[in-house]
């Protein structure tokens, strides 16, 4: 088992090319991890994730702590046998739900305790429970227990979240069993303050942890400002780490956040719009519950070459969506998982090409022209 590390193969600009290594495989950066939340990712098989082109996914914490819990899945080999995925795992340390879930929880330094939004029993988070929680889990890369502030907060509130969020990530790197090939990542706060998103930074790199999330942001900010933030964050992470940012997000976010450093994303979008009938294509997005798709025998994304767009028609994809068909969802989420991987793909390659700017235009057009409607008989 070779130790874990990120190797950086090309650059454009700030936008990065590199390979992460870890304990169960090899992941291609920039990289978009489908979110297996509760140990599946929604409507699909693991086989179907795989192929895709999907190399990582990512799992949750809290929600793996509540059910079936982290010690059940010890006992059963580990979340990569548990939910039969081979590839490396990522699992998110319920940082967000420390948000999510505010009116559910009680936080003090010591860590966080949920009230379960299933039967109302209480579940204690410290940080070095969540470092455990993931450990039994195998997660490959563990995320330390952070806050997470929404937006809107004001500068001092941020600040003293900030700082909670350093002193936890110090207890998480203690608690943290070194293993090869097994990584702990940091996460930078500080909302959209510039100077304190810099002191977030510059504390967790003289930790010289092995990776560094981007988490606090798409929660209300914007994108203008999400990309604003990431210009002042990027440049003062390890150059020779990777940059994770955390749930985000659309294509356009994706493809703005890798032109300024970002190396690994996850996101529920591809998954939860797919179990509404709402595509992503070349052509911008596809609501397939709209009547104008009812006798369209065109596929849904002439240029994807998934399953879902070579078989099916929109005609049929519209008709199981509206009939509420399990399988509607099912080849919806199966497609938006693969038109992500295309687009990392299609970034990893305009990068070595060192054509990323054009590659990112000529996305942005289709995207602007929109989809074409069927022609009318």
């Amino acid at each position: 088992m070779t130790g874990f590390r990120w190797d950086q193969l090309a650059r454009d600009g700030m936008a990065r090319l590199g390979r992460l290594h870890t304990a169960h495989g090899p992941v291609d950066t920039p990289a978009f991890m489908p979110v297996g939340t509760a140990a599946t990712v929604k409507a699909m098989a693991p086989w179907d994730v795989a192929e895709t082109g999907a190399q990582m996914v990512l799992g949750n914490t809290y929600h793996l702590m509540l059910r079936p819990g982290a010690e059940r899945v010890a006992r059963l080999g580990g979340l990569h046998r548990f939910m039969a995925w081979d590839g490396p795992i990522l699992t998110d340390s319920g940082g967000f739900q420390v948000m999510s879930l505010a009116q559910l929880r009680k936080l003090d330094e010591t860590g966080v305790t949920f009230k379960s939004h299933i039967d109302g029993s209480s579940h204690a988070l410290t940080p070095e429970r969540s470092v455990e929680i993931q450990d039994l889990l195998d997660a490959d890369v563990t995320m330390q227990l952070d806050e997470c502030p929404p937006a809107g907060w004001p500068h001092d509130r941020v600040a003293a979240s900030m700082r909670l969020s350093l002193r936890w990530a110090e207890r998480c790197q203690r608690a943290f069993r070194q293993r090869p090939g097994y990584a702990l990542f940091g996460i930078v706060q500080g909302g959209t303050y510039d100077d304190l998103r810099r002191e977030s930074a510059r504390e967790l790199g003289a930790m010289d942890l092995p990776g560094y999330a981007v988490g606090g942001l798409a929660v209300g900010e914007g994108q203008a400002e999400t990309f604003r933030v990431l210009e002042v964050t990027c440049p003062e992470l390890p150059a020779d780490k990777p940059r994770y940012l955390m749930g985000v997000g659309r294509p356009d976010d994706v493809v703005g956040a890798v032109m300024r450093g970002i190396d690994m994303f996850d996101c529920v979008l591809p998954t939860r719009s797919g179990r509404t009938g709402q595509a992503f294509t070349a052509g911008g997005t596809v609501n397939l519950k709209n009547a104008r798709h009812r006798e369209d025998a065109r596929a849904l994304d002439p240029a994807c070459t998934c399953a879902t767009c070579t078989t099916f028609s929109r005609a049929y994809l519209h008709h199981l969506i509206r009939a509420e068909e399990m399988l509607g969802p099912m080849l919806v989420s199966r497609h938006n998982v693969h038109y992500y991987q295309q687009l990392m793909a299609g970034l990893r390659a305009a990068i070595q090409r060192g054509e990323l700017a054009d590659h990112a235009r000529a996305l942005a057009d289709g995207w602007a022209a929109g989809d074409i409607p069927p022609l009318q008989s």
